[in-house]
């Protein structure tokens, strides 16, 4: 039976189509395609013009649809997976977190001070900057 799946992509959250059964998630194909922009060709799977070849089909399709965690590695991107609530996020690929690593700039951010008054890290660009984060958990 087809229920709604949430799935986090990157920083974007989409509804998709999916079914759940022992731990695993199989999400319909027209659904990944509105999601994603993934749809399973005869080349591999592609998005636009870009096409990743797909070594081992059967492991990615089935007849529930795109089998989630095989489209994550095929895609080589990182999967939090919790079935049974429903919800799944996929990380950014290793390369691009590589990418931003080896640049040594950390992203962009903005927090307020005790006064209020907001700080935006790349306002200090150029600069040394301590961060002290705390967490009270």
């Amino acid at each position: 039976m087809s229920a709604a799946f949430q799935l986090l992509d990157s920083t974007r959250l989409c509804e998709v189509e999916a079914r759940v059964s022992e731990g695993r998630v199989a999400i319909a194909p027209g659904s990944l395609e509105r999601a994603l922009g993934w749809k399973l060709e005869r080349e591999g799977l592609c998005r636009g013009a870009v096409c990743v070849p797909v070594r081992d089909r059967a492991a990615l399709a089935g007849p529930d649809g795109i089998d989630l965690a095989a489209l994550a590695a095929v895609l080589g991107r990182p999967l939090a997976l919790d079935a049974e609530e429903g919800a799944a996020a996929l990380g950014t690929p290793a390369p691009e977190r590589s990418a931003v690593l080896n640049s040594l700039e950390a992203p962009d951010f903005a927090l307020p001070d005790l006064a209020g008054r907001v700080h935006r890290l790349s306002e200090h660009r150029g600069k040394k900057v301590l961060l002290i984060a705390y967490a009270s958990w």
